[in-house]
């Protein structure tokens, strides 16, 4: 199986969407990461759950 950067490359489509829009999927990667990151560390009591930032 290719890397991920080949696989782009063969997208033009896919490539000139992320120029306009950003990379949504690798942001959502990141952000999927990160948030698994804290909450094993709050489930294992290393560190407090993060506090919701929702606008009321």
């Amino acid at each position: 199986m290719k890397p991920d950067s080949t696989r782009t490359e063969e997208l033009p489509i896919y490539e000139s969407l992320i120029r306009e829009r950003g990379d949504v999927v690798e942001e959502a990667r990141a952000v999927a990461e990160e948030t698994q990151h804290q909450m094993s560390q709050a489930l294992s009591g290393v560190a407090p759950a993060p506090q919701e930032t929702g606008a009321s």
